[in-house]
């Protein structure tokens, strides 16, 4: 890694930079520590409208203007909410990244909200929640996370329900971004061929104006719910959602777990991957996946397969829960340690990546976290530490199941007792 940097500004914004050398571009990101499971519940999906809003006109500049300026540049300028943060960000070359500080300090301090432009939209958030209903293969994820965490915000869906969503007016925007959209909720990351010195005195020209205060958020720890959901719809394949409580993203044990998650289907010589779709053929798409947050997570797998296959499908992952419990191969912990650590690495050759990895680091651990560290976490994993958090989380008693398709909810139970 570069050189890191971590620095104040005088309203209290911290920025963390990263001089990368042997690259041409410059990744910056605002990051705002709220997201979906910070909302009331009467304002789901304000977070993710609110994101959508401030890229439609500042004082300054227009829509059109905003991307016509980033994209005169070659530049990329982007967004997206989690259930714990919001992101904006830019990519560009170097010697542009004063526009770049220019486009993403206006649209944070000086978005106008127009009337007209909420209402416009509104209807673009709506088609985009109406895509995902219709797109059974995404769908199936806030499904399953509703019902896991069901009655917690870390449940919602990020972009909020249809009825949500109409329902948010101007006055709630308004002040979504005046409580939340502050100093001491903000950080800024960078990472790329610049000098820390030159871009702390862009941040301070750009962002000190910012000084309000705001309200102070705590999300409390969900409990997991053991639900069986099937959706019925005539879709030719079944959509499979098999999801159990795992630790949090700041759990010490964390790398156990991601460790466990690459074994059992984090790639392609997983062994659901192998067992399921190379060895028997009953899959196209199967595969798990960590869901964590800083307070909880979910260790999840996907499959999506034909109604006649399905309790196959829930059999053999459940047979291959208890697999893992009961023997780790040395061959197989090698691979699927340098697999964990191959792709964390790879990763880190981008501007954008490395931004990314800044940002969580101090949501989350207030420092940066050295990739050695990370490496060495990893390697001191053994078989029975994998053994044993498969132990613990690969449990059928805090198992929640989601289906999509034309299955009947008797058939899932019947594979699952």
């Amino acid at each position: 890694m570069g050189c890191i940097h971590k620095s104040f500004l005088d309203n209290g914004i911290r920025v963390v930079i990263e001089e990368m050398e042997g690259v041409r571009s410059v990744s910056i990101g605002i990051w705002i520590k709220r997201g979906s499971a910070h909302e009331p519940p009467e304002r789901r999906g304000i977070s993710h409208f609110l994101e959508h809003l401030l890229f439609k006109g500042t004082r300054r500049r227009t829509a059109l203007d905003i991307a016509r300026d980033i994209e005169s540049v070659g530049g990329v300028l982007n967004a997206f909410t989690s259930r714990e943060y919001t992101c904006f960000y830019a990519k560009v070359l170097a010697k542009d990244a004063g526009l770049a500080v220019d486009i993403l300090s206006d649209i944070l301090i000086n978005s106008t909200f127009r009337a007209k432009e909420i209402e416009k939209e509104r209807f673009v958030v709506l088609q985009e929640i109406s895509m995902v209903e219709d797109t059974p293969d995404d769908l199936i994820h806030d499904l399953l996370m509703e019902r896991l965490w069901k009655g917690h915000p870390a449940g919602r869906a990020v972009l909020g329900t249809k009825q949500s969503v109409a329902a948010i007016r101007r006055k709630d925007v308004l002040a979504y971004f005046k409580n939340h959209y502050t100093p001491e909720n903000m950080i800024i990351t960078v990472a790329g061929d610049i000098e820390h010195k030159n871009m702390i005195k862009l941040f301070e020209e750009s962002f000190t104006r910012l000084d309000r205060r705001g309200i102070r958020k705590r999300t409390s720890r969900p409990r997991a719910s053991r639900v069986v959901k099937v959706v019925r719809r005539p879709l030719e394949q079944v959509h499979l959602c098999m999801g159990v409580p795992a630790p949090s993203l700041i759990h010490p044990h964390r790398y156990r777990v991601h460790m466990l998650n690459t074994m059992l289907g984090g790639g392609m010589s997983s062994r659901l991957f192998q067992e399921v779709r190379e060895k028997r053929g009953l899959a196209y798409a199967i595969y798990s996946y960590l869901n964590l947050m800083r307070c909880a997570g979910s260790l999840v797998v996907y499959a999506g397969t034909s109604k006649e296959e399905v309790g196959d499908v829930v059999r053999l992952t459940l047979k291959e829960y208890e697999r893992l419990k009961k023997r780790v191969g040395t061959a197989e912990l090698r691979v699927a340690r340098e697999q964990l650590k191959g792709g964390i690495l790879l990763g880190l050759e981008s501007t954008e990546n490395r931004m990314t990895k800044l940002a969580r680091d101090e949501i989350y651990f207030n420092r940066t976290v050295p990739v050695e560290e990370i490496m060495a976490a990893i390697d001191s994993i053994k078989a029975r530490d994998v053994r044993e958090t498969a132990e613990e989380l690969l449990d059928t008693d805090t198992l929640t199941v989601v289906a999509i398709g034309d299955v009947e909810e008797e058939k899932l139970l019947k594979h699952l007792n």
